[in-house]
């Protein structure tokens, strides 16, 4: 039951754009005892029909600019690949704590965007 509530709320962050792994991974470890190097394998895996269904939605939906979109799957492509490499080759804890630190500082960033946001208007 706890594994599909951790699963709905991540498709829902998912499906606004957000990437659902940042709900997904840290609550598979925190509230499910999962490795962390499963938890990401189970992030993609259940991110794919995930980002299909969002993808026809946002394509109906005029949302898309693909002019933007050939470079960055590309270049994701290639930072797929070296992150998958190099995640083989670290421990489950080093991952856990840079995991923990890229979440904190994109929540500092997303703080003081909201901050200077709502000064500029």
């Amino acid at each position: 039951m706890l594994v599909g509530i951790i699963g709905f709320f991540a498709g829902i962050i998912g499906g606004m754009g957000m990437g659902g792994g940042t709900i997904l991974i840290p609550a598979l470890v925190l509230f499910a005892s999962i490795d962390p190097k499963l938890a990401q394998s189970i992030n993609l895996i259940s991110s794919i029909p995930m980002t299909i269904t969002a993808l026809f939605i946002h394509i109906k939906n005029k949302n898309v600019e693909f002019g933007l979109v050939v470079p960055i799957a590309l270049f994701g492509i290639a930072g797929a690949i070296a992150g998958s490499l190099l995640a083989e080759y670290l421990n489950s804890e080093i991952l856990r704590k840079a995991f923990g630190i890229f979440l904190f500082l994109i929540g500092l960033f997303e703080i003081k965007k909201g901050f200077f946001d709502k000064n500029e208007k």
